[in-house]
């Protein structure tokens, strides 16, 4: 009964994964460096992240401050930030920007844990894929012979005691958002 459930381990570890960078991205209020992750900046000719053409650093709860390796860069780093409508204020003095976070609304807050609410069941999704495609795996596996049917139901417990596990990391993940949200 020796049956490898790597392929689904992997599928449910990177929809955690994928959950966590989505939650990094939704703002709560409290100044996160990984909220600007995804900001790409026109440096060089080229267009880079912004991690590569500045430092981002914590200035207090609602203030994050982004220092360019280039002072040149710190127009495009500015304009970047703000192209990418996170509803954050930016101010610049020269050789560093202050990003800041204003107050979330509730309506903004209520929109925030139902973008999260859809993000968790994406990852979800993801997991009951992967359990499906498992199953399958395990069915054919006995159709061909290799597993014996005490095998498949044994197996099928274990694939659902998994899911389950997975699926628990992921509604913790949700509402350690969700408060974070309302805090």
């Amino acid at each position: 009964m020796n049956y490898d459930f790597k392929i689904f381990d992997g599928k449910a570890a990177g929809a955690r994964e994928w959950l966590g960078r989505e939650y990094g991205g939704l703002r709560t209020g409290r100044a996160a460096p990984a909220i600007l992750d995804g900001i790409m900046v026109s440096a060089y000719g080229s267009v880079t992240p912004l991690k590569q053409v500045g430092n981002v650093g914590v200035e207090d709860a609602r203030t994050l401050r982004v220092s360019a390796y280039d002072a040149g860069l710190i127009k495009d780093i500015e304009r970047a930030i703000t192209a990418a409508n996170l509803g954050v204020g930016t101010t610049s003095d020269g050789t560093n920007i202050r990003v800041s976070f204003p107050e979330l609304s509730s309506e903004r807050r209520e929109q925030l844990v139902k973008l999260a609410k859809a993000k968790l069941e994406e990852a979800r999704t993801t997991v009951r894929i992967a359990r499906d495609e498992t199953w399958k795996d395990i069915q054919e596996k006995e159709k061909e012979g290799t597993l014996t049917e005490d095998d498949k139901f044994s197996l099928k417990e274990e694939l659902q005691k998994k899911v389950d596990a997975a699926n628990t990391e992921l509604e913790t993940a949700f509402e350690k958002k969700e408060n974070e949200m309302s805090s």
